[in-house]
């Protein structure tokens, strides 16, 4: 099952890349919304190889991802791997270089199933797809505002 989005932004492209590679504001979000994330390699700057280990609570059970940057291409790609529970997904962000200010951001995530708990899983999300694709279109242009925003305060 596969997610995807597209959203132009203006601003450089080194400036998106910086707003979308910070880690550690990502990790505070996801704390907020409820979940525990651990950086298993603290300390080190974030390469390819970098991991977290998330606990959170979905459909009334406590789950655990762990999430490794698989690749890492400053300032076009981030790919991040992710492993949970029989479910294994990719994210991958792609930024391309419109113009000196523009910048065009596309995200998609594509998951798959080990085990048959995780298959029931994926086509229950299946299901509910096209209002799941609406949120997931909408969170990302919102990142997309919000990047956009941060690069009108600083000029």
């Amino acid at each position: 099952m596969k997610f995807s989005a597209r959203e132009d932004i203006e601003a450089p492209i080194d400036h998106v890349f910086a707003r979308v590679t910070d880690f550690a504001g990502f990790e505070r979000q996801i704390m907020r919304r409820g979940a525990d994330v651990r950086r298993i390699d603290a300390g080190q700057p974030v390469q390819a190889g970098s991991s977290w280990d998330v606990a959170f609570s979905y459909r009334g059970r406590e789950r655990r991802l762990l999430a490794t940057v698989a690749r890492l291409d400053p300032p076009t790609t981030i790919a991040i791997d992710m492993a949970a529970s029989g479910l294994d997904g990719v994210t991958l962000i792609d930024l391309v270089a419109l113009s000196p200010q523009r910048t065009r951001l596309s995200v998609s995530i594509e998951l798959s199933a080990r085990t048959l708990s995780a298959r029931l899983l994926l086509q229950s999300l299946k299901l509910a797809k096209s209002n799941l694709t609406s949120r997931f279109k909408a969170r990302v242009a919102d990142l997309a505002k919000d990047i956009t925003k941060g690069q009108v305060r600083r000029t």
